[in-house]
């Protein structure tokens, strides 16, 4: 999914830039088993008014958790035939999102965002060195059963060529307005260079592209030949050198946005390259850097671990959290790659309004995932703190995303093994120690 510096990342630096941001008490949780027997899952969403949830795997099926919190036997929507093949020791393209219509419950429409077959449209050049195309589907429930979709019923909605096979995002999720949000990764490989990337400032700040973004679209509506419409209000609409989806820029790899449920606010975990890990709060056109910076540090592609004293950050908005990456601040550090979550809005009162995220794992060579509570402060300042999970003081799963149901209880979604193989994975509910 997420993990960028496996392949493609370049030597590590002996400097060490400190970081010191503002720590919270530990917090004492359990990760209580809820559903074991999925393929790495990678969002977990339960429609408005259903008391079923439904779980998306990595290789390309949905399944429906049933009202006894027991997994269906028959995939709600089985897309494997879609899917790109997958590499099995570890791979970032799949079945990545899953969004329920507002409407749902009367029109039975849902969408998928997945790793497609590469629609080259004759394009030789993409046909040899592009990888695949990430798409976002509509399908609709079969009107003979509601736990089965109608696979004949597929409209795309987006079909984006991606030139290298990480950094995908497509988290995918309707705002409290009833807009569709995707998040689009800058396109793969690293540093936001290479094939498919703008030379001159990479894909994450050219407004031409859709790599790098948070687009927003209306599903409702049809123009210009496309299965949507983009709003009115989007923030630039009418400009020749920008794309109409565009809803904010200057993203790596948003990996797992996620709206609260109280306040609406959009939040998502933006995986960065070798030094750090960042949480962004996403607003109407706003530029979150990337590649001018990486966290709240400035960066520069040709040597990415060396970060410059000073650069042009006028108009840039810094994450409203931020921790040391390590694979390249091994001091405090705490992940590797930033696994976005949720605000807490369940029945534990100290915990309404926290901000429940995690990581991937420290590091590659064993299962260390992490859990972290984010504290918004009365000044607007966040609070990080790390967690104790008290019922695995030892090695725990690879966290690859995290979930939130209809009462505001929050889950991490977890895996076994580093590629989206087998059927052994298991989804936790985040609750107290106590």
């Amino acid at each position: 999914m997420q993990l960028k510096k496996l392949l493609m990342a370049t030597a590590l630096s002996t400097a060490l830039i400190a970081v010191a941001p503002a720590q919270a008490e530990s917090v004492k949780i359990k990760l209580e088993p809820y559903v074991t027997g999925v393929n790495a899952p990678l969002a977990m969403v339960q429609p408005t008014g259903d008391d079923r949830k439904f779980v998306i795997e990595q290789f390309g099926r949905v399944r429906v958790i049933n009202a006894e919190g027991e997994l269906e036997a028959t995939p709600f929507l089985d897309i494997r035939n879609l899917i790109v093949n997958q590499f099995s020791d570890f791979d970032e393209r799949g079945l990545l999102g899953l969004a329920f219509h507002p409407e749902f419950k009367s029109n039975g429409k849902f969408y998928v965002a997945y790793s497609g077959h590469l629609d080259f449209d004759a394009d030789l050049g993409k046909e040899f060195w592009w990888d695949h195309t990430n798409t976002v589907a509509e399908f609709t429930v079969s009107s003979d059963d509601p736990n089965v979709a109608n696979p004949a019923s597929m409209r795309i909605i987006t079909a984006t060529d991606w030139p290298q096979f990480n950094h995908n995002g497509h988290w995918i999720g309707f705002g409290p307005d009833g807009m569709l949000y995707i998040s689009m990764g800058d396109g793969g490989y690293a540093n936001d260079w290479g094939i498919g990337h703008n030379v001159t400032e990479g894909n994450g700040q050219d407004l031409t592209t859709h790599l790098g973004k948070i687009l927003r679209v209306d599903v409702n509506k049809s123009e210009n030949g496309k299965n949507y419409a983009v709003p009115s209000d989007n923030p630039f609409v009418g400009r020749d050198d920008a794309q109409p989806e565009i809803w904010a820029y200057g993203l790596r790899n948003p990996w797992r946005c996620s709206f609260d449920m109280e306040d609406g606010k959009l939040m998502c975990g933006d995986v960065q390259q070798n030094s750090f890990e960042e949480i962004d709060i996403i607003e109407k056109g706003g530029n979150y850097g990337w590649r001018m910076m990486e966290g709240k540090h400035c960066f520069e592609y040709t040597t990415p671990d060396d970060h410059p004293a000073a650069c042009d950050t006028a108009g840039l908005i810094e994450p409203v959290m931020e921790y040391n990456n390590c694979t390249a601040q091994p001091d405090g550090c705490k992940g590797i790659s930033v696994t976005g979550g949720y605000v807490y809005r369940g029945a534990v009162d100290a915990w309404k309004g926290k901000y429940i995220f995690g990581d991937w794992s420290q590091s590659f060579a064993s299962m260390k995932g992490q859990v972290f509570v984010g504290s918004p402060g009365d000044d607007g300042k966040w609070e990080m703190s790390e967690t104790e999970v008290v019922n695995m003081p030892g090695d725990r799963p690879y966290i690859l995303a995290f979930a939130q149901d209809n009462d505001g209880e929050v889950y991490a979604l977890t895996s076994i093994t580093t590629g989206p193989v087998g059927s052994l994975d298991t989804i936790y509910k985040v609750v107290p120690a106590e």
